[in-house]
C-alpha cells in the first residue's frame, strides 16, 4: 500500500513550462521536467492533467502519461507541448521516479493564470525563457 512506502524528500527536480520561436517564427510553448542533480533519475513517470473552471463551467483536460527511462545528470527532458488556451486553469504534473532502489514522488501545479511574461525567469538549463516550478 502507499502508505506503506516511504517517499523521501525531492531535491533538484523541477517543472517547467517555457517558450521560443519556431523556424517559422511561430511561438511553442513546452513543458519540460529538469534534473539539476549530480546523478540521474530513472523510470521516471509524469503524469500530466488540467482542471478548473472557465466562464463559470467545469474544465478538465485528459490525463497524460509520459514515461522517461532515465533522465541524466544536469539534463532535461521534454515532456509535452502545451496549448496557451488552458493557461487559465490548473495545470498539473505529477512526477515519480526512481534513485537506485528508493523512489519520489512530487506533484507540480501551475495555477491559473500563472504562466504569463511577468513571471518569466531565464531557464539556463534550457537557453529559453518561462516559468519555472521547483
Amino acid at each position: 500500500m502507499k502508505k506503506d512506502i516511504n517517499f523521501d524528500t525531492v531535491e533538484g527536480i523541477s517543472v517547467a513550462i517555457a517558450t521560443q520561436h519556431n523556424e517559422l517564427n511561430v511561438q511553442e510553448w513546452n513543458v519540460y521536467l529538469l534534473n539539476n542533480n549530480p546523478f540521474p533519475i530513472e523510470n521516471v513517470l509524469v503524469s500530466s492533467k488540467g482542471y478548473g473552471t472557465s466562464e463559470g463551467n467545469e474544465v478538465k483536460t485528459s490525463v497524460l502519461r509520459h514515461m522517461f527511462e532515465k533522465v541524466e545528470a544536469k539534463s532535461f527532458v521534454q515532456i509535452e507541448p502545451i496549448d496557451p488556451a488552458i493557461f487559465h486553469i490548473n495545470n498539473e504534473y505529477w512526477v515519480s521516479y526512481y534513485i537506485g532502489r528508493q523512489i519520489y514522488d512530487k506533484k507540480f501545479v501551475f495555477v491559473p493564470d500563472s504562466i504569463t511574461e511577468e513571471n518569466f525567469i531565464n531557464i539556463g538549463m534550457l537557453q529559453m525563457q518561462g516559468v519555472l516550478h521547483s
